[in-house]
């Protein structure tokens, strides 16, 4: 240990109480950050999950001193494997085929193990853990906004010949378009024909790419894939 915390070293009421009480505040804080982003996972999971690990990880610790058997790792090990299914459920894939949800299913593993920590009296580990959780979901959420994103647009043409010519007045407008996918329309018209495309968006809202396309000749459809 880095510090002596004495009578918090070692599993008893007090120390009992205080570990339950700092994974509520490292847990909550973290949730409370996801909360306000309007993810699922807020304030009250990252509070059980943490709650719940710091409990499993004194559970181990205690089972192993008073019955002087078995390894005090184990339950805490199951929790980091069982605390999957929770992030696998903060984890979706929508209709632009985009993937969110991955920051907050890391959040809530990382807020297990810090739990796991102060559960297992590594105070100085789990405070540490906790402080740069909550900054990497915070501060480096503004890099993250400036990277270029690209979003798959659906389009449909009215004329399966003038394929050439639509993809080559969306080059010309975006020239970083790229990925173009030509396949059957989804509207079943005949001699329609559908096209997937990659545009940034960094610019541009996906209503204002969406227009721009839309106004192209030969393009019916011009919608957010």
């Amino acid at each position: 240990m880095f510090f002596d915390f004495g009578i918090l070293d070692e599993i008893n009421e007090v120390s009992t109480a205080f570990r339950i009480l700092l994974a509520v505040l490292l847990g909550g804080g973290i949730g409370f950050e996801r909360g306000k982003h309007g993810r699922a996972a807020g304030l009250r999971t990252h509070v059980l999950v943490c709650v719940g690990a710091a409990l499993a990880s004194m559970t181990g610790s205690f089972l192993t001193s008073t019955t002087n058997m078995g390894d005090p790792t184990r339950i805490a090990s199951c929790v980091l494997s069982g605390i999957g299914f929770l992030g696998a459920g903060m984890i979706l894939v929508k209709n632009n085929s985009r993937v969110t949800g991955l920051t907050t299913a890391a959040a809530l593993w990382a807020t297990a193990s810090v739990g796991l920590a102060v559960g297992a009296g590594y105070y100085v580990g789990g405070l540490l853990a906790a402080a740069v959780i909550f900054l990497t979901t915070t501060l480096l959420t503004v890099f993250e906004v400036k990277q270029k994103r690209d979003i798959v647009f659906y389009v449909e043409l009215d004329d399966h010949s003038k394929a050439a010519d639509v993809v080559g007045a969306i080059r010309k407008k975006y020239p970083a378009a790229h990925n173009f996918d030509l396949f059957p329309p989804k509207s079943g018209v005949a001699g329609h024909i559908g096209l997937s495309v990659n545009i940034n968006t960094q610019n541009e809202t996906t209503e204002e790419v969406e227009r721009e396309v839309g106004k192209i000749e030969h393009v019916v459809i011009s919608v957010m894939n």
